[in-house]
C-alpha cells in the first residue's frame, strides 16, 4: 500500500491504482476436492497473505462464518514484525491476515476458494497490483498439517484445471507465527472506503465476492474493533 502522505499521495495512488491489475475481475473456480470436516465446536484460524493486507482483511470481514480477521505479519520474527521494517522486504514477513472462523458455517477449503478467487491474484510473484516485494507475496501459513495438506491439494487441483494463464505462485509456509499489525491498519477498508488506493484496488474485490459468492457475502463486516483484541 502507499507510504506517502498529503495531496501528493492521492495523485500517486491514482496513477498506480488506475493501471493496477489488482482491480481485476474475480475468477470462478471449483471448490476444493479435499476439505476439512469439522469435528469440534471450537473456532478455527487460518492465515493468508495476498498483497496489501487492507484488501485481504476487507474481503474476509465480509464472509459469513468469519468471526474475526486481523491484519498482521507472518514469515519472520517478532522483533521485525513492524510496518516500517517489513516494508523494506528483508524481514521474511508477508503482510498477512489471520482469519478466525466457525468451521460449522464455513470450511477451511471454502475460505481457500475465496482466497484464490477474489482476494488476490495467486499467479503474481512477489507483488499484487501496484505493490511489489516479497512482503506482498502470495502465501498460505497453515496452522496444522491438515491445512497444509488441503492447501497443497487445492493448488495442485487448480493448476491441473488450467484456470489461470500461468501456474499458481502461492507458497505454503508452515510453522510460522502471526503477529498483529499496528492498530491503524485494522479495519482500514471499512474505515476508509473513499481512500483512492482502496477504491481502485480493494473495493472491486468486495464486488467480486458479492457476485461470485452471494450466499457467503455479509453486508456488514465483522470488525476487529467489535470482535475484540487483535490477536
Amino acid at each position: 500500500m502507499p507510504r506517502l502522505a498529503g495531496a501528493a499521495s492521492v495523485l500517486v495512488v491514482l496513477a498506480f491504482g488506475m493501471g493496477s491489475a489488482s482491480a481485476q475481475e474475480g475468477i470462478a473456480i471449483p471448490a476444493p476436492a479435499i476439505d476439512h470436516a469439522p469435528n469440534t465446536t471450537d473456532m478455527e484460524t487460518a492465515i493468508f497473505a495476498g498483497g496489501c493486507f487492507w484488501g485481504v482483511q476487507g474481503v474476509f470481514q465480509h464472509v459469513e462464518g468469519v468471526t474475526n480477521a486481523v491484519s498482521g505479519y507472518a514469515g519472520g520474527t517478532r522483533e521485525t514484525a513492524h510496518y516500517e521494517m517489513v516494508g523494506y522486504g528483508r524481514t521474511g514477513h508477508a503482510e498477512s491476515v489471520k482469519v478466525t472462523f466457525d468451521p460449522k458455517r464455513v470450511s477451511y477449503g471454502h475460505l481457500l476458494q475465496i482466497y484464490f478467487s477474489v482476494a488476490h491474484d495467486p499467479t503474481q510473484i512477489d507483488r499484487q497490483g501496484p505493490d511489489a516485494g516479497p512482503q506482498y507475496r502470495s502465501a498460505i501459513f497453515p496452522v496444522n498439517d491438515e491445512q497444509a495438506r488441503i492447501a497443497k491439494a487445492y493448488i495442485d487441483q487448480l493448476d491441473k484445471a488450467k484456470l489461470y494463464d500461468t501456474t499458481i505462485a502461492t507458497t505454503i509456509e508452515p510453522g510460522k507465527a502471526f503477529y498483529p499489525a499496528e492498530d491503524y491498519h485494522q479495519d482500514f477498508l471499512a474505515n476508509n472506503p473513499t481512500y483512492p488506493y482502496i477504491v481502485f484496488n480493494d473495493l472491486p474485490k468486495l464486488s467480486n465476492l458479492r457476485k461470485l459468492f452471494p450466499k457467503d457475502y455479509r453486508a456488514d463486516p465483522v470488525l476487529v474493533t467489535e470482535a475484540g483484541v487483535a490477536n
